[in-house]
């Protein structure tokens, strides 16, 4: 069967129709092949559909906090060596700027820091970021465009051209480290409702409150004073509206982030961002602007100012990607 799927691969005319078999073993491959001979497209494990290429336009979205978890990227760094020599290049960008190896933080290592600290996170999840693009990219797929998610947008900003890999691991470390040491208090909520939703719950509120981040038609995050966070969640819960605290130790993009502006613009000036070869697509501005503008009030913004994600990606939608 390896062979097999292999020749149809190198060898054969690639159509637009096309199925895939995802199973464990022999016996749901088998199953598998049946439910896509009979046409049953709706069979586990089964993914039928129809590729069009022409015109497609593809985007690399870099997601921001929480994309993270215990053991990511440890067996890919063992067995890709792609995604390995990536991973490499980022451990040594980082070298002078942090006091933990990455390697070490990747593989679990007994004694090494907590993935849980952001200013561990945050630069870990950069490095899998840019080493995962730079291993599709070594398959084939090379992306038209780039978005970010908040911190995600370092990522982006690399692999669109616009900044070096040292400057966006600079960004990248000082930019937690400053969240991690200078903001405390407030805290962050996710609510299953529109922005203009929220808004006007926040208007009879006691203004510690704003609009962190907008990620959909229908969820939106919420940062600010804790007490009035928490109130605002359970009068959500009450109505029948699904509202959570999350895990954050600051309230990012909100004004709580000011504290933060010296430090951050201190930190970043050296960072010399260029005009890149690939469009990015601000969450900041909501629309593509040119990376050599990406220096250090940028990336103040980037933490200070809503994500507006929806936006960006409607209007990526609506320039045909």
């Amino acid at each position: 069967l390896v062979d097999v799927g292999l020749s149809s691969v190198v060898s054969r005319s690639v159509f637009e129709h096309r199925s895939v078999v995802l199973a464990e073993d022999s016996v749901d491959l088998s199953a598998g092949l049946d439910a896509v001979a009979a046409g049953d497209g709706l069979s586990p494990g089964v993914v039928s559909g129809v590729v069009s290429v022409e015109g497609a336009r593809s985007v690399f979205v870099f997601p921001g906090a929480g994309a993270k978890w215990s053991g990511m990227a440890a067996r890919l760094w063992a067995e890709s060596v792609v995604f390995a020599e990536s991973m490499a290049r980022c451990e040594a960008a980082f070298e002078g700027l942090v006091d933990w190896r990455l390697s070490d933080v990747i593989a679990q290592v007994p004694g090494a820091v907590s993935l849980e600290r952001e200013d561990v996170a945050q630069p870990a999840s950069f490095a899998v970021m840019v080493s995962l693009a730079a291993l599709w990219r070594s398959l084939g797929v090379v992306p038209d465009a780039v978005v970010g998610h908040s911190q995600g947008e370092i990522a982006a900003a690399v692999v669109a051209g616009g900044l070096s890999l040292e400057d966006g691991a600079r960004a990248v470390v000082f930019r937690s480290r400053v969240a991690e040491e200078v903001l405390s208090g407030g805290g962050i909520a996710s609510v299953r409702l529109s922005r203009a939703e929220v808004e006007e719950r926040l208007a009879g509120g006691g203004g510690g409150l704003s609009v962190a981040v907008v990620n959909a038609p229908s969820s939106t995050v919420v940062a600010g004073e804790l007490g009035e966070l928490e109130r605002f969640v359970a009068a959500c819960e009450a109505e029948g509206v699904r509202a959570r605290r999350l895990e954050f130790g600051y309230a990012s993009h909100s004004v709580f982030v000011e504290p933060a502006r010296g430090r951050l613009l201190e930190a970043l000036a050296d960072v010399r961002p260029v005009s890149g070869e690939i469009p990015f697509y601000s969450t900041v501005e909501a629309g593509v602007v040119d990376t050599a503008s990406l220096d250090a009030e940028y990336w103040f913004g980037n933490l200070r100012r809503p994500v507006r994600f929806q936006e960006t990606v409607e209007q990526l939608l609506a320039d045909g990607f």
